[in-house]
């Protein structure tokens, strides 16, 4: 690497650990270390893959805002966004980043082209300003991008970055924006209204459009409510119907192995030195 990309890297390390730092403090929140070396790993690699996009974005973590809409049952809300914005050549690109797969992205493009129709809406026919294109950023890498970071082999990894293609171009439609407004009332109402149905045991057994994992692994694991959901409950029992009574089996399916790890690790890790010698006399 040049010295400008040695000095670069040193100030994404910088601000990364006091952006961590100032979240820890806040939150009360840590990670395992693995866990955060694997978040700043991201930082890193999407730097070193997109290096020429970030550096033409003119507008960073613009905020949309969608105000004064009503749903169905004529609740008020507002829609809210962030991207990044390049405009260059009488040219402009709206670029929403996502944590997200590229796969799941491709196998899912419907809903997010619904929410970046909604953020070209507002840049054109509030703001008033030019859009030629819009397009999500996945900084989820693949696992033989992984594998080739952490072999520490450049020319590995650099034909790996090269292979690997995040950035996926949305094309934006306004006709049916409407539509697309009016399912997120009805999403506004399905919520104030306490209406939340359980996806059923064979879409938690499904494979997720454009991912290898299911959808219980993929995103219930991931979803907080879903030690109160009796479809997830069935699933974490293995059995055909919920069992009311195995509680400690269910509650204990929190993630495999490492999952559980980290969990543990970032909890000692934040864990008031005094208590933890007190538990320990």
């Amino acid at each position: 690497m040049t010295s400008e990309e040695d000095e670069i890297e040193q100030l994404i390390r910088d601000f990364f650990h006091q952006n961590f730092e100032a979240l820890r403090l806040e939150t009360s929140h840590s990670l395992a270390p693995e866990v955060k070396e694997t978040a700043l790993s991201q930082v890193l690699i999407y730097w070193m893959r997109l290096n020429e996009v970030a550096r033409r974005v003119t507008d960073t973590e613009v905020a949309l805002n969608l105000p004064e809409q009503v749903s169905p049952r004529g609740r008020k809300f507002r829609i809210e966004g962030v991207v990044d914005m390049v405009r260059e050549n009488n040219r402009t690109v709206m670029y929403d980043i996502k944590t997200h797969d590229a796969e799941a992205i491709l196998g899912n493009l419907e809903t997010y082209k619904k929410q970046l129709n909604v953020y070209a809406y507002i840049w054109q026919n509030l703001r008033g300003q030019q859009l030629d294109e819009t397009s999500v950023i996945s900084t989820s890498y693949p696992e033989v991008v992984k594998d080739a970071w952490e072999s520490g082999d450049e020319t590995l990894l650099a034909n790996e970055l090269q292979r690997w293609n995040p950035l996926i171009e949305v094309p934006f439609n306004l006709d049916h924006i409407g539509e697309t407004i009016q399912d997120f009332g009805k999403t506004v109402d399905a919520i104030e209204d306490g209406l939340f149905f359980a996806p059923s045991q064979d879409k938690l057994q499904s494979k997720v459009p454009g991912t290898k994992t299911i959808f219980a692994v993929n995103v219930c694991r991931n979803c907080d409510a879903r030690f109160s959901c009796r479809s997830y409950r069935t699933y974490a029992l293995g059995l055909s119907k919920a069992v009311e009574c195995n509680f400690e089996m269910y509650f204990d399916d929190i993630g495999d192995d490492r999952e559980r790890d980290d969990w543990v690790i970032a909890a000692l890790d934040v864990a008031p030195v005094s208590s933890t010698l007190d538990e320990l006399a």
